[in-house]
This record gives C-alpha cells, structure tokens and sequence, in this order.
C-alpha cells in the first residue's frame, strides 16, 4: 500500500487538518538522502556516534536546550565520564557542579541515577530494545528511541518540538499540538513513514530539518527537501504552524537570600534531591510576604530555615531570572553571625564554607549571578 494511503487517513483524524490528497514515497527518501549528504555540515552532539551512551549523554542535554550551548558541556562531559562505569561510581555533587550552568538540573540527576542503574542491572551496557531502555531511571519515550533508533537501527520513530513542527507545516494541522491526541496521531503518522532500512537516519534529519531549515520563523522553505509535500507551503501559511494555545504568563515571585558571614566563612545549605534545583547548594532565603520589607524578609527566612540568629549588615544586589514555569527577582544581602547552631530544616545538609571555594559547588544560575559580584 502506498505511503499516501497510509498516512492520509490518520492525520485526517486531527481535528480541522487539511490533509495532502497524496503523499509520494519519495518523502522519506528525500529526507533521508538530505539527511546523509548534508550531516556533516550540520554539527550537532553525538551525530554519527553508533556509542549508545554518548547518543544517551546528547540527547539529554539538548532537552530544551540549544545545539551551540549544550556542545562545551558535552565535550566536557565525555571526556570527565566517558562511560557508563566512570558516570555512576563518581559523587552526585561533582555531576551537578559540571552540569552547573546548563540548567533543568533534574537531567543531571537523572543520568547519574540512570548509570547506577545500567552499572547494577545490565552489567554497564545500555541495553539494545526501546523497551529495555525504558525500564531505566529518567529515560522517557523520546530518549529510548533516539538511543534505540540511532545507535542499533530500531525502526521507531520518536517526537520532538522540531518533529512536531515539520510535521504540523506539512500536513497543516490545525490541532492543539500540546494535546496529547494531536501527538500520539502525528506519532501514527510517523509510524507509516519510517523506513525499516533507515530509522537513524529518518528520524535525525526530521529534527534537524527542524532545526536549520523548518525554523519557528521565516522558515527556508527553499531548500527543504520534502518542500514539495508540505501543505503549509504549498498555502503559504507556515507561520501559523503549529498551532498552540495561548500561554498564560509566567508567576512572578520577591525572593531574598543572606549570606551569613562567620569567621571569614559563609553558609551554604544542600536542597533536597527530590525538589526543584534538587542537590544544588544555596544560601538560606525564601520567599516576601506580602506587606513585608526585604529586611525583614530576609532576617525571617533565616531564622526559619537555620535556626541562627543574625544582624542585617548591607544589601549587595538585585537581579532577574526566570525559570520554566515563573520569573524571580532576587535581593542579597550580607548578614553576621550573631548566635546560635546552623539547623536543617528545608535543607538536608548546612556547611560553613570560604568564599574562595564556593566555586567547587555547585549552584542554581540565579545564585551564580550573585556570586559574580563576590568576585575581586
């Protein structure tokens, strides 16, 4: 049966789609054969590995994050945990403090879970199935297939933002793609596309069509490859897709935090793992109430998380960050041991340490911005 008449009846079912009459077979030759000429001028991390932990390594860090950032962190990384072995017998705190900066930490602590567990359960092998794979810690459907599609040729497709949005332009689906329908039909559809003798290779140059030619804006429709077959082009509306819902704006919170000076020594306090920022380090701080100074902020969160009692000496600085689902302003401001013992309450470990070596830990990007005033 013809490509057309597979995949024509399943993304018709994508509510309000306007679907191509037909869809030659040629699409995912085309693809793959632009894919396997233009490969090496499109560097990405861990392309053209057949190393199933280096594909595991690039995949998660390019989650939400962008090709030119991830590919310092990645050289880094291979080279200080070039295997599966030296990931999981090394400390969570030296992984998170060479992940500092890359952000959505949780990846970090994923990886080194996940390499305790392959250590453990499959002798330091990345097993061959998607279904194997699965069964490891924090590997999710996309990562499984990536890992199983490129580096043993598993005929399964997997789903990205780019996927998602090539796919959308060319059969210009006019569905929600943040429903979990639109997705799992645009999953059908890839499904009938993929070649057996190519999976790789398929699903590599889907996401990087995505990503330098099927742009968010002013797409290069003029060298796409599979240009002929897009709806959205064809109509002259590849702006329009994807179509997603409106995003509400983000929550916007007043933080402070104090670094508490004692004996040349500052203190530092260990999040819970299971949390946001979850291993990283930060000075004791929390959220304003509302009707409340910074000052007074400040000497409250303080006392509630570490028991001290401490005397407010000067502000050092103000600064902006957002994170994935709210935006903060952050207020610092040095403060004196007066008294007292340094508890643990919402932390899991407190330690007095000298500024000169706050740059062995590792801590959350809007601490960092803080710590760059410290510097001489």
């Amino acid at each position: 049966m013809p490509v057309a008449a597979r995949i024509t009846p399943i993304l018709k079912r994508c509510q309000s789609s306007t679907i191509p009459e037909a869809l030659p077979q040629t699409l995912s030759h085309n693809l793959v054969n632009w894919f396997l000429q233009e490969r090496h001028h499109i560097p990405v991390p861990g392309r053209g590995e057949k190393d199933p932990y280096a594909i595991w390594i690039a995949e998660v860090m390019m989650q939400q994050t962008q090709v030119t950032t991830v590919w310092p962190y990645y050289k880094k990384w291979i080279n200080r945990f070039p295997d599966v072995a030296s990931l999981a017998r090394t400390d969570l705190d030296v992984v998170l403090k060479l992940w500092e900066g890359l952000g959505y930490y949780s990846r970090a602590r994923n990886l080194h879970k996940g390499a305790n567990y392959v250590a453990e359960h499959f002798d330091g092998q990345l097993p061959r199935t998607s279904a194997e794979l699965l069964s490891i810690p924090g590997i999710g459907p996309y990562t499984a297939a990536a890992i199983a599609s490129f580096a043993y040729a598993e005929v399964i497709p997997l789903l990205d933002g780019n996927v998602i949005r090539v796919m959308s332009r060319v059969g210009r689906i006019q569905a929600d793609i943040a429903k979990a329908d639109t997705k799992k039909m645009i999953m059908e559809a890839l499904t009938q596309l993929i070649p057996p003798e190519n999976p790789g290779a398929f699903n590599q140059g889907l996401m990087d069509l995505g990503r330098v030619i099927c742009l968010p804006q002013n797409p290069r429709c003029e060298t796409c490859p599979i240009a002929s077959f897009c709806q959205a082009f064809k109509q002259g509306d590849m702006d329009r897709f994807p179509v997603k819902a409106q995003k509400q704006e983000l929550p916007h919170y007043r933080i402070v935090i104090g670094l508490i000076k004692r004996d040349g020594d500052l203190l530092i306090q260990k999040r819970k793992e299971d949390g946001l920022l979850g291993g990283l380090w930060e000075f004791p701080g929390g959220k304003v109430e509302a009707g409340e100074s910074l000052e007074d902020a400040v000497l409250r969160e303080i006392k509630e998380e570490t028991g001290l009692d401490v005397l407010l000496e000067q502000e050092i600085d103000t600064i902006k960050h957002a994170y994935t689902h709210f935006k903060i302003t952050l207020t610092a401001f040095y403060c004196l041991w007066n008294g007292g013992e340094a508890q643990v309450h919402a932390a899991t470990e407190n330690r007095w340490v000298s500024p000169e070596t706050l740059s062995t830990y590792a801590f959350p990007k809007a601490n960092l911005k803080i710590l760059d005033h410290l510097k001489p």
